[in-house]
Parts: C-alpha cells; structure tokens; sequence
C-alpha cells in the first residue's frame, strides 16, 4: 500500500490472539498504534487513527463520526474477570463513599455508574486515579475499578480484606444480557474514499484473530515470561470468558447499554448503530 492505513489497538490480553498474529507480522501492511483503551479512543477521536478497536462507549460517543465494524468486538456472556471493583464495603453500602476508578478506561466507567444506580440505588463520589495492584483501594477511598490486565491479575490473586464484584457477572444480573466491552470501528471519512481499502483491512483484522485463536498455545507461550500468569490461566481465559464474535444479541446488548448509559446521564443521545458493509467477509 503507498498509504498505510492509520489502525489503533487496545494492548490488552483479552486481544492476545490478535497481538500474537501483529507481533509475528501481521501487521506489516499498515501503521499500527497501540495503547491503553483512553489514548486509543482520544487517538480516533481526534483523527489519529482511521480504523481501531475503541471502547464501546466511545463508539456511541463518536457514532456520528464512526461506522461499527461487524461480525468482531470484545465480549463476555456473563462474568468477565477482568473488570473488577475492590471495595472495603458491601456494594449496597457505597453511597456517598469515594470511589477511585482507573484512568485507562471508558466503556468500565459507565458501567460500573449504572451498575450502582441501577442495581443498587447508590451514588458514590467518583475520583479517577492512577491505581495500582500493590495498593490496589487508596487509603482515602472506599472502593476501586480496575480493567484489563491489572484486574485480572486482582481477580485470580484476592485478598482477604476486600469485597470483589466482577462487573460482567454484575450486568449480567441487571439486564440478563452479555457485555460488549470494544468494538472495532472506522471513521466516515476515511470510509468514503478508502471503501475497498476498509474491506481488504478488515479480513485482516478478522483472519489474524482466527489465526491467533488456531494458534493460541503458541500465543499464550509468546507472553509468558512477561505477564503474571500461568499457561491455564490464560488459556481458559481466551475463549472461555472472553468472546470476539459480534452478534445480533451483542447488538441488542449494547442498544440497552447506550440507553441506560443516557438514562444515567453518561451519553448525551443514544446512537444510531450503523454498520459496515455485512458482507466484506
């Protein structure tokens, strides 16, 4: 390609098989950004990227800017294991008590606002901070919402003296529904001009996930020895809690995530989801 074409990714190992296939080539046709979910969306957001995996949220946020990329995104039926509120109270007891949040997300914020207002009619005092696994709730908060990698590793190494609610399990219980956490999606722009360009990116994108997860002893192996988990872990990790395929139901899942997110003040209007071409598969 005489232009690469700008793709964004969210370095996360619920993306492992996809990081295993850019990191053996894959990737080689185009600029790759990666980065935590808030630098990729704000990157997107500001014309940096033409296509990537962004948040959910963000997704509803820029949808007049954004075309949803089918058939792929980063989902869990039920409990997710890798967003996870630590807290020293009962969920029910957090009203009013500060609530320090990860500054690296955006789709776990909402939910984790509407979880406590919809489920359990409490209002916390929100603080974004940089957190971290070794003090994992400040001394001056009640609870904390970690995401991704860190959250994991919070999930499968617990602590007695803190309350642990995986918030895939906790939207599940509200709605009865999966959680669409990412999605990939491409700027209108871009697409107007570079149709077939999109399309010739995308199967990338979804063959190299297929590759990955055809291959995911060797990508899990690939990381081993810099991430804080075992071969099991991992393993019945990716695929067994995270899910990429993008369905009708996942559709519908976030449908009712944009509403209650509006509902609870967290989106301005609700989205029109519109995606691209069906059929570049």
């Amino acid at each position: 390609m005489e232009n690469k074409v700008n793709v964004g990714h969210i370095n996360f190992l619920n993306v492992l098989p996809l990081n295993y296939f850019y990191a053996i080539g894959g990737a080689k046709d185009f600029s790759l950004t990666m980065g935590v979910p808030a630098v990729i969306n704000e990157k997107i957001k500001n014309g940096l990227l033409d296509v990537s995996l962004i948040s959910s949220i963000e997704y509803a946020r820029q949808s007049k800017n954004l075309l949803l990329i089918p058939k792929i995104c980063v989902r869990a039926d039920s409990a997710v294991t890798s967003i996870i509120l630590l807290s020293k109270k009962p969920i029910d007891k957090l009203d009013g008590e500060r609530v320090a949040i990860t500054n690296k997300s955006a789709t776990a914020h909402c939910l984790l606002k509407i979880i406590l207002a919809e489920s359990y009619h409490v209002k916390p005092d929100y603080v974004v901070e940089n957190l971290s696994v070794e003090n994992p709730v400040p001394e001056d908060s009640t609870a904390a919402l970690f995401i991704g990698d860190e959250a994991l590793y919070l999930h499968l190494h617990r602590r007695e003296n803190f309350l642990y609610y995986d918030l895939g399990n906790e939207w599940n219980k509200l709605t009865g529904r999966q959680m669409v956490y990412a999605v990939w999606a491409a700027r209108k722009n871009f697409v107007q001009n570079n149709s077939e360009l999109l399309k010739d990116i995308c199967k990338k994108i979804h063959n190299g996930l297929q590759y990955g997860l055809q291959n995911k002893a060797a990508a899990i192996n690939s990381v081993l020895k810099d991430v804080p988990f075992s071969f099991k872990e991992l393993d019945e990790y990716l695929g067994g809690v995270i899910k990429w395929n993008l369905t009708a139901e996942g559709i519908d899942a976030l449908k009712i995530f944009y509403q209650l997110a509006h509902k609870n003040n967290l989106l301005e209007e609700i989205p029109n989801i519109k995606l691209f071409e069906e059929d570049f598969l």
